[in-house]
């Protein structure tokens, strides 16, 4: 059976932060990549917003370039992908990759969380980073100028149309229903914005274009009938659901989220978590990146204070 000091699950800015700080630590960390190598930035074509990357960046060089860093202080990253764990005892982490099992002293948990998509099929797929985002604050700035939509009711999806219209020249807003689940502030700060137009019991079917997205085709939620949008952009904002299904009870979650007790500690006193994952409110690269960081840095102390180290 294999043992480890340390092992953390997760290979997005939060996981390989944790693994280049856990590496420059002497503690050996091994990442498992799970089953999407790089997190949710592979699927963004450029990012402006990373600190220094004053020329931008893509998502995917951003990881590799993370993933480099982390093997270069000393950090083993494998891609497999962590069906259960056990941490009922947290002398000894016990995790499954299969029948493989790995046992470890201490678990960073970096799975974070995926965008709730609109179950179209594979048009999701095809147009993912061309037009189709879940994030406004990462790529609102390239639709300068366009028209783009926003899909949802509650606070997040209002806060993502007023962001967009910092860029957008005309912003619709999906509505499913004939009102919004968003705090009355929040719908009238909408609802007098001029360059966003609500449309009303309403919810997107079908995406088209040809190489990247050019129209989204709506149904009447009442009528049933259809009619397609032409925009520049779609963007899903009806929420996120952090990646912690592995998990069963072996953690303590708040809304499907892990329970942060103390800076990035868990109800087990050997088991730390980072990023998006016990996120809900901020989901963005460098936060996750920032929490990746301090995981570690618990992570360590916790080690260091173990009698057999």
């Amino acid at each position: 059976m294999q043992h480890e000091k340390l092992v953390i699950i997760g290979s997005g800015p939060a996981g390989f932060t944790a693994a280049i700080y856990a590496a420059r630590a002497d503690l050996n960390p091994l990442v498992l990549e799970g089953k999407q190598p790089g997190g949710q930035l592979m699927g963004t074509t450029e990012i402006e917003n990373w600190p220094g990357a004053t020329e931008g960046l893509t998502g995917p060089k951003l990881m590799s370039d993370l993933r480099e860093q982390a093997k270069k202080f000393g950090a083993r990253t494998e891609f497999k992908y962590v069906e259960r764990v056990d941490f009922s005892n947290s002398d000894k982490l016990h995790l499954w990759i299969g029948e493989e099992e790995i046992t470890a002293d201490s678990v960073i948990i970096a799975t974070g969380a995926s965008a709730r998509w609109l179950n179209l099929g594979k048009g999701e797929e095809r147009y993912w980073g061309k037009g189709y985002s879940a994030c406004a604050t990462c790529d609102g700035a390239f639709f300068r100028g366009k028209t783009v939509a926003v899909v949802g009711g509650g606070d997040s999806a209002c806060e993502e149309a007023m962001f967009l219209t910092k860029f957008a020249e005309k912003v619709y807003q999906l509505v499913r229903r004939d009102e919004m689940r968003a705090s009355k502030p929040m719908q009238q700060r909408v609802l007098d914005n001029p360059k966003i137009e609500v449309i009303w019991n309403t919810a997107p079917s079908n995406l088209k274009g040809e190489k990247i997205l050019e129209s989204v085709e709506l149904t009447d939620t009442q009528t049933q009938e259809k009619q397609d949008l032409k925009i520049d952009g779609l963007f899903v904002a009806i929420g996120h659901t952090p990646n912690t299904g592995f998990l069963g009870e072996s953690v303590e979650l708040d809304r499907g989220f892990i329970k942060v007790t103390d800076h990035t500690k868990t109800n087990v006193k050997s088991v730390f978590v980072a990023g998006d994952v016990a996120d809900p409110h901020y989901q963005q690269a460098v936060v996750a990146a920032g929490s990746g960081c301090k995981a570690a840095l618990d992570a360590e102390d916790y080690l260091s204070r173990l009698s057999r180290y």
